[in-house]
């Protein structure tokens, strides 16, 4: 698979940056606390299925403090519809009680002190620095392990090898929503039973030998071959200098 050169990555984002210019993340919250549970219940679960749950269990504990009153029965109840409700409940009270405990209540701007949490891995502690704090951090999730891949502009056999090789390859200006418009991508377009690769923007930049659709609908929807833009220059030719005469 040829590698993505940088003017085609600037290319990319620029492209999935015009169908959306200011994507979001689809949880529901209202603060870095309530985006932290909300990222820590939808660990193998849809957004859409932790949105049901979480506006009943915000009613009641949208603080650690809160949530540590509410116990871990109660959330056991309320976030009953989501997949490991058990462990993600036991995740929540210990979480709440360590930000009480050592953070003032208060979710860290920091790496190491969020991956310290109960719950919260590499991922949760990406899409929280992004969304809450606005850093420029890549959360790899399936979607975006599916899409770099797919797509050859990160391939990588590991989230952290496809989050090092975004990180790389993704022109600085993108970095911000790099990785909301890979995850919506995926989601609505690049999804993993059959791509929507006819109404891609990215389908003539893309690596994926096994396009759906019609050829001639995929050049047309994404411009066929490379943009020009995007082109080598032609190598001038050089022409001997005539030698003058004596």
């Amino acid at each position: 698979m040829r590698a993505f050169s940088k003017r085609e990555a600037r290319e990319f984002y620029r492209r999935l940056a015009e169908t959306r210019p200011i994507p979001q993340t689809e949880l529901e919250f209202v603060d870095p606390f309530t985006l932290l549970v909300a990222v820590v219940l939808s660990a193998q679960a849809t957004d859409a299925g932790v949105n049901k749950a979480t506006p009943a269990l915000f009613a009641l504990a949208d603080t650690p403090e809160k949530m540590l009153a509410l116990g871990e029965e109660r959330i056991v109840e309320l976030i009953r519809t989501i997949g490991l409700f058990r462990t993600k409940a036991k995740n929540l009270v210990a979480l709440s009680r360590m930000l009480v405990e050592r953070h003032g209540g208060e979710v860290p701007r920091d790496r190491a002190a969020l991956e310290a949490l109960p719950g919260v891995g590499r991922k949760t502690a990406n899409v929280v620095l992004n969304v809450a704090f606005g850093e420029p951090t890549i959360a790899v999730d399936t979607h975006i392990f599916r899409v770099a891949n797919r797509t050859g502009i990160a391939p990588g056999k590991t989230p952290l090898a496809v989050e090092t090789g975004l990180e790389a390859i993704t022109p600085a200006e993108y970095k911000r929503y790099a990785h909301h418009w890979l995850i919506l991508h995926g989601r609505y377009v690049c999804q993993a039973r059959k791509p929507d690769c006819p109404n891609c923007v990215v389908a003539d930049l893309c690596r994926y030998g096994a396009k759906t659709g019609p050829a001639e609908l995929i050049a047309a929807r994404a411009g066929s071959g490379e943009p020009e833009a995007l082109s080598e220059p032609a190598a001038k030719s050089v022409r001997p200098r005539a030698r003058s005469p004596r």
